[in-house]
């Protein structure tokens, strides 16, 4: 369907017109992507930060064995979305896929969605990292800085930094990156050396840890750990060989979270004992870790530890903005935002219409939660936790759903091309791990007042969630006017730069 209206001229839309219609292919390999969507993982904050939240609100031991159960429904869910990309290269990866399974109007939805929890996902951490900031300028340096004033610094640097080429971004990201999961290894392997009192205990993968009814919204704490690996396929367009490239990184980056944090997380266990990990991350929330540095590391160790926590956040930050910056120009090439939006940087070849465009959310967004924090009575943590933490839950509820969403495309898109048979074990864990995040979703919308801290009858509840389901509906209303009034744009959707390349193949041949 899609590709028989994608063949011939269509009136009233813009077509193609070279290479800034497209990113430029060839400029990522294995490692660059590899680091580029491990970067989004901030696996410091995960460990210093998501960890003990975990342990601490959900009262559940068994956090490293939920780390292995959710890296299983992944790799499940990676088999057909890897599959995907050997068909679909597309900067819009998720609503691309999940249009040319669902149909264009799905697809719409999907993409509004993702830009919304995307950009939630990256303004979020603003909040933390002006936190951090701001408390190691006022220890190391003995000056007071407001949060708001750094965020909006990092926000303005990593706007800047969207406008240079990928490859420039993905050696910042690489080396934050490696060095930060070098001293998370290092205190792994002290903890492991100077365990407890109950010593090398594996009773935090033992599965009676997970008996209670807090498992699921456990779940849903510990998906977000995760979130990074699905944007490979973001950035398929760049590599030289994305059938292979894409697949290959997707596998690596999902399977290396899941044991990275499963191994880090037991280890925090041991350092502090199973009996004790829960009633000490009540105690001491996200200085957790860096208490237990303190004992076995060191000062000094503890004090780079800081620093690399405020680097890791840096590099999420840039890593996320370069998604949306993605998004956005797939969805303005093809008809879903204005037609700047779909159109690179002569120069870089970077998009940088989108690029601006989450530069000036995030800006407008801080600046917001900045005015709410000026109140001579209130507490000046509640606006960067609140952004932190609504912000950080609207994302990641965004992408189990677009996760579930494209998991079902996958199988449509193989059946009605006749392939079920050839592909019937991929369609199989495709579904399963549909399926699973399905649930996922839904328990992380009955229980948004414990991810958010609110009370049952907080109106919070419903108002974050419904963030990401009035994404939904307006993305449809979209895509059904679309469908009724420009047809032709409706049935590109989801066909990235082959719309435009078949487009200019007709035109060379009439």
């Amino acid at each position: 369907m899609a590709t028989e209206s994608s063949s011939k001229s269509r009136p009233g839309i813009s077509t193609f017109k070279g290479q800034d219609r497209a990113l430029r292919a060839g400029r990522l390999g294995t490692g660059g992507l590899l680091l580029s969507v491990l970067a989004a993982t901030a696996p410091l904050m995960v460990v210093a930060g998501v960890m003990p939240t975990t342990f601490a609100v959900m009262g559940i031991v068994g956090q490293p064995l939920l780390f292995v159960i959710l890296g299983v429904v992944l790799v499940l869910f990676s088999v057909g979305y890897a599959e995907m990309s050997r068909h679909v290269h597309n900067a819009g990866a998720f609503y691309a896929y999940i249009s040319r399974g669902l149909g264009g109007t799905a697809g719409a939805s999907a993409a509004l969605v993702a830009l919304v929890a995307y950009n939630a996902l990256q303004v979020g951490i603003y909040g933390i990292f002006g936190f951090e900031v701001s408390s190691l300028l006022a220890t190391y340096a003995d000056l007071s800085v407001a949060w708001w004033i750094p965020a909006l610094v990092a926000a303005l640097v990593v706007g800047a930094l969207g406008w240079l080429k990928i490859d420039v971004n993905a050696r910042v990201l690489g080396v934050l990156l490696i060095i930060e999961v070098a001293l998370v290894v290092t205190f792994d392997i002290a903890a492991v050396a100077d365990p407890a009192a109950q010593g090398l205990s594996l009773h935090a993968f033992n599965p009676d840890t997970l008996s209670g009814a807090g498992v699921a919204t456990a779940l849903c704490f510990c998906i977000a750990a995760f979130t990074g690996f699905e944007q490979a396929p973001v950035y398929a367009e760049e590599t030289s060989r994305p059938h292979i490239l894409v697949p290959r990184v997707m596998f690596l980056a999902v399977s290396g979270v899941a044991v990275f944090f499963a191994l880090s997380s037991w280890a925090l266990t041991v350092a502090t004992g199973p009996s004790a990990i829960v009633a000490e991350s009540q105690k001491q929330s996200a200085g957790l870790l860096f208490g237990l540095t303190e004992s076995r590391l060191g000062g000094t160790f503890t004090d780079v530890l800081h620093f690399l926590f405020v680097t890791g956040m840096f590099a999420a930050l840039l890593s996320f903005h370069n998604v949306v910056a993605r998004y956005a120009f797939a969805m303005g090439r093809e008809g879903l935002l204005p037609a700047a939006f779909g159109r690179t940087n002569s120069a870089s070849g970077a998009p940088g219409t989108g690029s601006l465009l989450q530069t000036a959310v995030s800006v407008v967004v801080v600046a917001v939660f900045a005015i709410a924090d000026d109140k001579p009575t209130g507490d000046p943590t509640v606006p960067v936790l609140h952004l932190f933490t609504w912000f950080g839950n609207i994302g990641s509820l965004g992408v189990i759903v677009l996760m579930a969403a494209a998991s079902a495309s996958v199988v449509v898109f193989f059946v009605r091309r006749g392939a079920a048979g050839a592909q019937a074990w991929r369609l199989v864990t495709s579904a399963v791990a549909g399926i699973a995040l399905l649930v996922i979703a839904v328990y992380t919308v009955k229980d948004f007042d414990v991810l958010v801290g609110a009370g049952p009858g907080s109106s919070l509840s419903w108002v974050l969630p419904g963030i990401i389901g009035l994404a939904v509906l307006v993305g449809l209303a979209q895509g059904l006017l679309l469908r009724a009034r420009r047809p032709e744009a409706h049935a590109r959707i989801g066909l990235g730069n082959e719309a435009f390349q078949l487009e200019k193949a007709a035109g060379e041949t009439s």
